[in-house]
């Protein structure tokens, strides 16, 4: 099982809980908007399945957490 993570930055409110629970995975860069990260690489370009990031299978139950308390709801995670 994979798990993939990506957020809609319209969506986002920049209150950066994601990157609290799950550094590795969540950044929020100068726009105050949060992004995802993959090996220390961040998808900077907002939307959807271009900034699709592949989570490691230790930051899984991080990434859900985070997705479970985002006050936006833009964390949207697939599972292949």
């Amino acid at each position: 099982m994979g798990m993939k993570v990506w957020i809609d930055q319209d969506l986002c409110t920049g209150d950066g809980i994601c990157e609290e629970i799950a550094p590795d995975v969540f950044t929020l860069l100068d726009d105050g908007l949060a992004y995802v990260r993959e090996n220390g690489k961040t998808f900077s370009d907002p939307g959807g399945v271009d900034g699709l990031a592949k989570v490691p299978a230790n930051l899984e139950e991080a990434t859900i957490e985070a997705a479970e308390e985002c006050p936006g709801e833009c964390i949207f995670i697939e599972v292949e």
